[in-house]
């Protein structure tokens, strides 16, 4: 099963913690938290960036262009719903 953001960010805090040399209670919600709101900025920009070589590619095909960005954009929602409730 793959791991979720939430579990990547704790294990980057974690191997960020132990590379800085400082304990494992110095701060690691805020750290695991700006590491999982960095991973999902990524995230959106990367499907920003899918969306329009998707339209691009599909330029002869607008239906089908316009269908695969609405995809990517409502995926796009979902996942700034889920960084806004963080904060």
């Amino acid at each position: 099963m793959p791991l979720s953001l939430r579990e990547r960010a704790e294990a980057v805090t974690k191997e960020v913690q132990d590379i800085l040399g400082v304990s494992a209670d110095t701060h690691p919600k805020e750290i695991a938290d700006a590491v999982e709101r960095t991973i999902i900025n990524a995230l959106l920009e990367e499907r920003q960036r899918c969306a329009a070589v998707a339209f691009k590619c599909c330029s002869e095909d607008l239906d089908k262009a316009h269908k695969i960005a609405e995809e990517i954009n409502r995926i796009n929602t979902a996942l700034v719903a889920n960084l806004s409730a963080m904060r």
